[in-house]
């Protein structure tokens, strides 16, 4: 299994952005684990990072035909994006929905995903190890 794994908005600041919110560990690190835990699945992985909407859309339409899931963690764009929304259900591929932190936890804003409903799963509140839960459900 061929797995897209796309990190959205200030997820690159992983490690020092509010730590007590999203832990230590960095963006490299997280991406590391996963690339390990893939391998031990029996599965690849292909992470990018992206604050630009347009981007992430772009990477979304270019998975097809080249992996057969996609773990994403949309930020931000997960309360706001109907253009994400729109091309994981135009690619066709099943997808996970992680975050690091517990959002219904946290403002009200936070509470809604325009993903959520459309995903395969979703993981949420388990720190940076999130990743590797929705990795394992995707390849399971």
């Amino acid at each position: 299994m061929r797995v897209l794994v796309l990190h959205g908005p200030n997820l690159n600041l992983l490690g020092t952005r509010e730590p007590a919110t999203y832990g230590t560990a960095t963006l490299a690190e997280v991406d590391g684990r996963l690339a390990r835990l893939a391998e031990e699945l029996g599965a690849t992985c292909d992470s990018r990072q992206s604050n630009h909407e347009g981007v992430l859309v772009d990477l979304i339409q270019s998975a097809i035909g080249r992996y057969d899931a996609i773990l994403i963690n949309a930020g931000g764009l997960t309360h706001t994006s109907v253009a994400l929304r729109d091309a994981l259900l135009a690619v066709g591929l099943p997808f996970v929905e992680v975050h690091v932190s517990n959002t219904h936890a946290r403002e009200s804003f936070r509470h809604r995903s325009l993903l959520s409903d459309v995903a395969a799963g979703v993981v949420f509140g388990f720190g940076p190890r999130g990743y590797e839960l929705g990795l394992r459900g995707l390849v399971g």
